[in-house]
């Protein structure tokens, strides 16, 4: 079996002058990066926690992670089943609950994937390689709650109108 590995530097931002001496003495903001990637991504926690809500979260970033992995699966699929996709978007969706003590875990994650075919005749193998892409996902083969997706998959000439 073939492993792959990733590293990904992350440094915190928010120091404020006090540092961590109180809890609401800091920001919660961090930049993550990578050797030889375009840009930074400006990180911080989910607003409910005080964080900076113009800025992506941690979960923010395990949906996306999610929904880009079945993005790159199913272009594939679709690529060596001969259906052309001529347009893809999706609008995902996750639900974490929070416990009584402060921890949390996400319960599921539901992508809402939009996809455009070139012809009529590609319509039906698209919808199905959904499955197949979500079966592939090696961020979703990695969780531990339900990934489920509603797809919309429309034809090129219905674009037209």
């Amino acid at each position: 079996m073939k492993e792959h590995a990733y590293e990904i530097n992350l440094e915190w931002t928010g120091n404020t002058g006090a540092g961590t001496s109180g809890y609401r003495t800091y920001k919660r903001n961090y930049l993550v990066s990578g050797n030889g990637k375009a840009m930074q991504i400006p990180g911080s926690s989910d607003p409910a926690f005080l964080g900076d809500a113009t800025r992506f979260n941690p979960e923010d970033l395990l949906v996306s992670a999610l929904s880009a992995c079945h993005m790159l699966w199913y272009l594939h699929l679709c690529a060596v089943n001969k259906v052309v996709v001529t347009a893809c978007s999706d609008k995902a969706t996750g639900l974490m609950e929070e416990a009584e003590n402060g921890s949390g875990k996400f319960k599921e994650v539901v992508l809402n994937p939009v996809v455009t075919v070139a012809d009529e005749t590609m319509r039906a193998t698209a919808a199905t390689l959904h499955e197949e892409a979500n079966k592939m996902c090696f961020i979703a083969n990695s969780c531990n709650f339900k990934v489920s997706h509603n797809a919309t998959t429309l034809v090129s000439s219905d674009q037209k109108s």
